[in-house]
């Protein structure tokens, strides 16, 4: 960029200096000035004077030296990639712009790792946002979309597509990030469902605070299981099975009752009639869960059904919701 403006200013002073000089029009002016830089060199409108010689002198030092500072320049940063990776990131943003009901992943750490094989394994759509360009790289070489940027900056978060994501995880490595990206989140969509992750215990009522749907922490999660694995392996082992995209015998689903839903005020044995395989497991209402809900509970806006069974019986009953 420096280059180039140093450029055209050496063609502008040069062709200004003939106009000055040999009171010639600007067209020839330019003309004389691009040739003399380039060496072409393409004869004189008119023949010149002495001024005229030397600062067609002047012309031809500085404006070959710039001419060539600039094409080393170009070459420069096309051999070290930099036009490759502006181009990549034009067509990331255009794929971004496209998205709709995606998660905006902030952060690829090793626990933005974890989530990013997840998302790939649910097929749902997400873009990764991370300020590091390494962590950026990896990203990209494992085929997911990414954004340079920092996610706390609104900027960053609106190019992300946060008007039409379906939630936002932030999962860098410090509390303080994880703060202000949920805040910043929180003002552009309130009603956003924000994952943030607490790496100490006291960053986990902040975060709150700050708007944050769920707070978890990795290292609290890691004890738990680890704990949950060495008293009762075999529940466990069924929990993961459940919750794994890979499993083609029994999904576990969570769904919810919008406020226009044709099912609000019927009972949940209609939406669950004998002989389907699809069953509930728990209701939340008015943040309290209940679990296994009698069958004759009228379904209300804004409840939220857990639900298990096999693959197709999930989908059918996401069609009939």
């Amino acid at each position: 960029m420096v280059a180039a403006t140093l450029l055209i200013i050496v063609v502008a002073v040069g062709a200004a200096g003939y106009v000055r000089f040999e009171h010639w029009h600007w067209f020839d002016a330019l003309y004389m000035t691009v040739t003399t830089i380039t060496t072409i060199g393409g004869g004189e409108p008119t023949p010149l004077d002495v001024p005229g010689k030397w600062w067609t002198m002047g012309v031809v030092a500085f404006g070959f030296g710039t001419l060539t500072y600039t094409v080393l320049a170009l070459v420069g940063y096309v051999i070290e990639g930099h036009l490759g990776r502006e181009v990549e990131e034009r067509r990331m943003r255009r794929r971004v712009a496209r998205m709709r009901d995606h998660f905006i992943l902030c952060g690829f750490g090793r626990v933005g790792r974890e989530i990013a094989y997840d998302f790939t394994a649910e097929g749902i759509p997400f873009v990764v946002i991370d300020i590091n360009a390494d962590s950026l790289d990896r990203a990209a070489r494992e085929g997911f979309t990414v954004m340079s940027g920092n996610a706390a900056d609104v900027a960053t978060l609106q190019a992300a597509g946060v008007e039409h994501a379906r939630g936002l995880v932030t999962a860098v490595d410090s509390d303080a990030d994880n703060l202000y990206v949920t805040l910043s989140a929180r003002v552009l969509r309130p009603d956003l469902f924000i994952v943030a992750r607490a790496n100490r215990g006291d960053a986990e009522p902040k975060l709150r605070l700050a708007g944050a749907n769920r707070v978890i922490s990795p290292y609290t999660i890691g004890g738990r299981r680890m704990a949950s694995l060495a008293m009762r392996p075999t529940a466990v082992e069924f929990v993961d099975t459940v919750l794994s995209a890979n499993n083609g015998q029994l999904l576990l689903e969570d769904l919810t009752i919008g406020a226009d839903s044709a099912w609000v005020g019927r009972a949940l044995a209609e939406l669950f009639p004998d002989g389907d395989e699809a069953f509930p497991l728990a209701l939340k209402r008015a943040g309290e869960m209940h679990f296994r809900p009698p069958t004759d509970t009228l379904l209300q806006p804004g409840d939220e059904l857990v639900v298990a069974g096999p693959p197709a019986a999930i989908r059918a009953l996401e069609q009939r919701l």
